[in-house]
């Protein structure tokens, strides 16, 4: 016997089908496992973001630790380059009077032999073309 159309559907009666009351609760039961699912994963979120934050934290008092060494370091650095700078105008003025400390008594033991000063130690030579 051939089934109607409008009744091909109609399936409440068959044997083993759910009521709708038992459709509901399956439902409700997938809704708060899922629930549960998203509460756990929201939990783990929250524990990761809040390791990323100290983290975050820790990273950066030790930029700020290094920020400070390395300010420290560059006055260092500064003040030595001055502390060099000083050192050598010194030696340089101390060898250019030195220099001339030497000039002078060379001058002197020039004209204790009786040599002309301030002659050239390369003679003069005139180009006569």
């Amino acid at each position: 016997m051939p089934v109607d159309p409008l009744y091909i559907e109609d399936t409440d009666d068959w044997l083993g089908n759910p009521t709708s009351l038992e459709t509901c609760r399956h439902q409700l039961r997938m809704y708060e496992n899922e629930f549960e699912a998203l509460t756990l994963k929201l939990d783990r979120a929250l524990e990761n973001i809040q390791g990323l934050v100290r983290d975050n934290d820790a990273l950066t008092a030790e930029r700020n630790s290094l920020r400070d060494e390395l300010i420290a370091t560059k006055a260092k650095a500064a003040e030595a380059d001055r502390r060099a700078n000083d050192i050598t105008i010194k030696t340089n003025w101390e060898l250019m009077a030195k220099d001339r400390h030497i000039s002078h008594l060379a001058t002197e033991i020039q004209t204790l032999k009786g040599e002309k000063t301030f002659s050239p130690s390369i003679p003069y030579r005139r180009d006569d073309s």
